[in-house]
């Protein structure tokens, strides 16, 4: 499966990480080429330096044979306008969106992307250890 991600941090790298190791074929896109540190070496994908909301950095990277997109950065509005560009401009079949406002998430999803928020995982985690002990 050809995945197009954009945002390099601790979870983008560890997702291409892994899924570079399962087999696919991964292209990582972030704006800090330092941040392509986070990868091991191991890591056989390509690394693009460049904004994911560009057009041009996206269809650079590969986003017209992507069969998945993942928008994994710290800025919500920033993973919608690009996960929008995938999924709407260049027919992304599957576009996966990291959102940490939960209330956007339900908007989101909406609009047809997947979703996932950390806030909500992570509150919702602490409540469980609370009553469950994990």
């Amino acid at each position: 499966m050809k995945i197009v991600i954009m945002g390099c941090g601790r979870v983008g790298s560890t997702v291409a990480t892994r899924l570079d190791a399962e087999g696919h074929d991964v292209t990582i896109v972030d704006l800090e080429t330092q941040a392509f540190r986070r990868l091991p070496d191991s890591f056989g994908g390509e690394r693009f330096a460049g904004s994911g909301v560009d057009d041009r950095v996206l269809i650079a990277a590969g986003i017209r044979e992507a069969d998945a997109f993942l928008a994994l950065t710290q800025g919500d509005n920033r993973n919608l306008f690009a996960s929008q560009l995938a999924k709407h401009l260049f027919r992304v079949e599957t576009v996966v969106t990291r959102v940490y406002d939960p209330l956007r998430a339900e908007l989101f999803e909406e609009l047809g992307l997947r979703t996932f928020s950390p806030t909500r995982i992570s509150a919702d985690q602490a409540y469980k250890s609370l009553f469950e002990g994990g």
